[in-house]
């Protein structure tokens, strides 16, 4: 009993710990909004595309409708689709010139890469912009969404911006899960560390919505110096912040909104082909996990089943805390705040399951995505090119 008290304590602690920097995070974290007077530099909007031809339209659409731009391009990959997506793409930008439809490199990649970032290195190769904006094909853009990135990018001297964008979640399945997106960075990272140190340790950054200065990310080798991470939009960040650039995550719930999985399948298959890397390999995983169910899972329980006063009374509070950490952020992201903040700790108990099953996947060499398996030529290894002179 005694020793189900202290964990139950340790891990309440740590929750309202962590719902207290959540509460410090809100109040620092940049919320950009509509630029002034339009930007004048030239942009280049990247998508890459494989088998997406339930949602691309949409995303397509709130791209060709940015407004506040005075000049720029959108240059689409199509990565081998063979589900129509390319048919979808040519018939909405068939009489916009600013659009352009690159065809990707089919089922073969080169040795040593993974799809994502390969497909993401030849849109920055082509792109013609000094600032190089990727989107995921899940996400719809609001009007001004773009030119209030890059206008935060200069405003922040920053070389990189990623806007998290509202996470909709419709059905059970997402609605436990997809809260944790923007949940996850603001409990967990030190906000005015990221913002100020060039340390890669303290980086958050999402692939849904990257604004990049094109000068340091060709200094620092593009995604080529990420060919093989496969949470490659963190590996950006890093690589740029181990050459002596910066980034921020900013708040982008204002300025896009995703959809990344439409139910339990894709969830499964989604989260499981890489929170294996999350946490770093072995022991970091391991931990990783036990951290979760300590702090949101354990308290919760005790909440509930504990015969000891003591014990309910400490898990009350971790439950009430974690509960409060998420209701502030679903409410700060125009997420849905009740009931849904009150199953956090269920959250937490799938999101460590879904590690657990990753870790497992990845060991048996099992994980594949949109039909490509994930093998393991080291997908974790961050290679660094030679640079240029960082930009201060």
């Amino acid at each position: 009993m005694r020793l189900t008290r202290a964990l139950v304590t340790a891990g309440s602690i740590a929750s309202a710990t962590l719902t207290a920097q959540i509460a410090l995070n809100l109040a620092m974290v940049k919320k950009p909004s509509t630029p002034s007077s339009p930007i004048s530099e030239r942009v280049s909007i990247l998508l890459p595309v494989r088998n997406e031809v339930h949602r691309v339209e949409p995303t397509l659409r709130s791209l060709i409708d940015q407004q506040g731009l005075t000049d720029f391009e959108i240059l689409v990959l199509d990565d081998g689709s063979t589900d129509g997506t390319a048919a979808i793409i040519a018939r909405v930008a068939a009489d916009d010139p600013r659009v352009r439809l690159v065809q990707g490199a089919g089922s073969q990649l080169p040795p040593g890469w993974l799809g994502k970032p390969w497909a993401c290195q030849r849109l920055g190769v082509l792109a013609t912009g000094s600032v190089l904006v990727f989107v995921d094909a899940d996400v719809t853009l609001n009007p001004h969404a773009v030119a209030s990135g890059v206008a935060t990018l200069r405003a922040s001297e920053v070389q990189l911006v990623s806007p998290y964008p509202k996470q909709a979640a419709h059905s059970f399945s997402e609605r436990i899960t997809q809260p944790l997106v923007n949940w996850s960075w603001l409990a967990t990272l030190p906000l005015r560390l990221a913002e100020h140190s060039k340390s890669p340790v303290w980086s958050a950054a999402i692939g849904q919505f990257l604004i990049i200065d094109a000068n340091a990310y060709r200094a620092c080798g593009g995604h080529e110096s990420v060919a093989d991470v496969i949470l490659e939009d963190v590996g950006v960040l890093r690589n740029l912040k181990r050459n002596g650039y910066r980034g921020i995550p900013v708040d982008g719930s204002d300025m896009a909104e995703c959809r990344m999985y439409t139910g339990a399948q894709e969830i499964y298959e989604g989260y499981t082909k890489s929170l294996w890397s999350a946490f770093g390999r072995g022991p970091g995983s391991i931990g990783g996990v036990a951290a979760m169910l300590l702090i949101y899972v354990l308290p919760a329980a005790a909440t509930f089943t504990s015969k000891d006063s003591a014990t309910r009374r400490w898990g009350a509070v971790g439950y009430a805390s974690g509960v409060a950490g998420r209701a502030l952020v679903a409410r700060r992201t125009g997420e849905r705040v009740w009931p849904d903040s009150l199953t956090h700790p269920a959250s937490l108990a799938t999101f460590a399951g879904l590690t657990t099953a990753s870790i497992a996947r990845k060991r048996r060499g099992t994980i594949t995505w949109k039909g490509r398996a994930l093998d393991d030529t080291g997908l974790q290894r961050l290679r660094l090119q030679p640079v240029g002179t960082p930009r201060t």
